[in-house]
């Protein structure tokens, strides 16, 4: 692969590692502990800063703030951490952070996700793999988005909150509590309808599955159990479904770490 190409305007301190094929576009800065992956491409007017880990074929586009310090009062200049996984692209003024000592120290993003424009990733944020977060989207610190999800533009995420794997959130929401795995909803306050079937199928899971979910929805929304009852219930289903059991065992691994409570119609 070819050497890294840098414009001429940009700024690029000795410490940084840019792999093969990495770009670096026009009045864009690159920071000292930052690593770009082989591949990877940063548009015009960004700033890559921070103790920055960035994997291969990621897209910056133009007015990125990646890597910057926590927005956090607490923030006294430890060397915490942001690494971002392959294959990402970040439209036009994302902001990423890293993260801090109250948590993990390392805000962290999985591969193949599509960040759109003006979307905020705040400290110690752990996103998945394969989501989408479209334009204007707001994550609070410490929120956790699950692989597959899909946040609709304009939404924001209390900080703290998780929201599970195959989670299609509609936009303008405000989500102030855990959203469990393969919901659909929308709301101010987010209320979810029922289950995710369309992405769950574009997915691979079977009819049978969906069948089983739609169930596991009921017993969680429908019965008004309290969460321990709703654990209970979900594992008698899965006792009468084996073959769907890890589809369901998802749900209920999210159930028992719920810290906020979960969001109810």
């Amino acid at each position: 692969m070819a050497a890294a190409q840098i414009h001429s305007t940009a700024i690029v301190a000795p410490g940084a590692i840019l792999e093969d094929g990495v770009t670096v576009g026009p009045y864009s800065i690159i920071g000292e502990h930052v690593r770009l992956g082989a591949g990877t491409r940063v548009g015009p007017h960004c700033v890559v800063d921070g103790h920055t880990t960035i994997g291969p074929n990621n897209h910056f586009y133009r007015f990125c703030s990646i890597g910057g310090i926590p927005q956090d009062k607490k923030y006294a200049d430890e060397p915490t951490a942001l690494v971002i996984g392959g294959a990402n692209t970040f439209r036009e003024f994302v902001t990423v952070n890293i993260g801090t000592a109250q948590d993990a120290g390392t805000t962290r993003m999985g591969d193949d996700n599509w960040i759109m424009a003006y979307v905020h990733i705040a400290h110690d944020c752990q996103v998945g793999s394969h989501v989408v977060i479209a334009n204007s989207v707001q994550l609070g610190g410490h929120t956790h988005i699950g692989d597959w999800a899909i946040l609709g533009g304009l939404s924001a995420v209390h900080q703290f909150v998780h929201i599970g794997a195959h989670v299609m959130i509609g936009g303008t929401s405000s989500v102030r509590q855990d959203v469990p795995p393969y919901m659909i909803g929308a709301g101010d306050s987010f209320r979810p309808i029922g289950i995710n079937s369309e992405g769950l199928s574009r997915r691979g899971f079977t009819d049978q599955d969906i069948l089983v979910l739609r169930e596991a929805y009921k017993i969680v929304y429908r019965r008004k159990l309290q969460i321990d009852q709703a654990i209970e219930a979900l594992v008698v289903l899965q006792q009468d479904h084996p073959a769907e059991r890890q589809a369901v065992q998802t749900l209920v691994d999210f159930l028992r770490g719920a810290g906020r409570g979960i969001a109810r119609p």
